[in-house]
């Protein structure tokens, strides 16, 4: 039994931790590998044990004894295969041109929150394709020096956090409505991305079945090669529920 603790620079709302890079924490205990499912949220700076179960699972488990969150290695059949890389100049007026690039998906988000400083938060946000698919969307990012360990790779659950709210943005930008909250996350980090390097983030809505909303999510190096790829389940609001602000235009680019 392992035990972790998220430090409140790594929350997604405001007192929970960020769904991507929990799904990249819990799949690092599996293996690399594999399909994480978020059953609550995970508190910050509290400890959360890491229990292993059958079939290689490992969950996490709070204070109380609730599972927040269960991960199972593998996963092939929920990460579909990413489209290719529309390349650096397309994906950066992409994500110039984005809804997202004037105001941030989540305030204070460490995956997509404009507001934080570089190498406090990641900032990554991405926007509609021309030419593409409706919710086909490309960005970028820049991993931040603050972020790499010693030989200036940058840890798996940060890449995954990287990965994260791409996928909400892509069925917001499709549909002009928000789906909620993260509910599963598959994916494998296959290179680990560097410091310094621009990445090439790709964002794309699949299909919804009820009030599930499925996306794809993935990096590509300068050279259009997949350095990571993930799949995710989005959970929509309940029928009733308010919804948010609709995003204000963006700005000229």
């Amino acid at each position: 039994m392992t035990q972790i603790l998220v430090p409140r620079q790594f929350r997604g709302p405001p007192v929970t931790a960020n769904g991507g890079y929990i799904c990249g924490l819990l799949t690092k205990a599996v293996g690399g590998k594999g399909s994480a499912m978020l059953r609550a949220g995970v508190p910050l700076d509290t400890p959360v044990e890491l229990v292993n179960g059958e079939d290689g699972a490992v969950s996490a488990v709070g204070a109380e004894g609730q599972v927040l969150g269960v991960a199972r290695p593998g996963g092939d059949d929920q990460i579909p295969t990413p489209p290719p890389s529309p390349g650096i100049e397309v994906a950066r007026a992409a994500a110039a041109a984005s809804p997202f690039a004037t105001r941030s998906l989540h305030r204070g988000c460490f995956s997509c929150c404009i507001e934080r400083e570089q190498g406090e938060g990641l900032g990554v946000h991405v926007g509609q394709v021309p030419g593409a698919e409706p919710g086909v969307c490309a960005g970028l990012w820049v991993p931040h020096a603050n972020f790499a360990g010693p030989d200036g790779t940058i840890p798996d659950e940060i890449t995954w956090g990287a990965l994260d709210c791409s996928g909400s943005m892509a069925w917001w930008i499709k549909t002009d409505s928000p789906v909620g909250l993260l509910g599963t996350m598959a994916g494998e980090v296959l290179t680990a991305p560097k410091a310094g390097e621009t990445y090439v983030v790709v964002a794309w809505a699949r299909e919804s079945e009820g009030r599930k909303f499925f996306a794809g999510v993935a990096l590509y190096d300068a050279a259009g090669e997949v350095v990571a790829r993930s799949g995710q389940i989005w959970i929509g609001r309940p029928a009733g529920a308010p919804a948010p602000a609709p995003l204000a235009p963006a700005a000229s680019a």
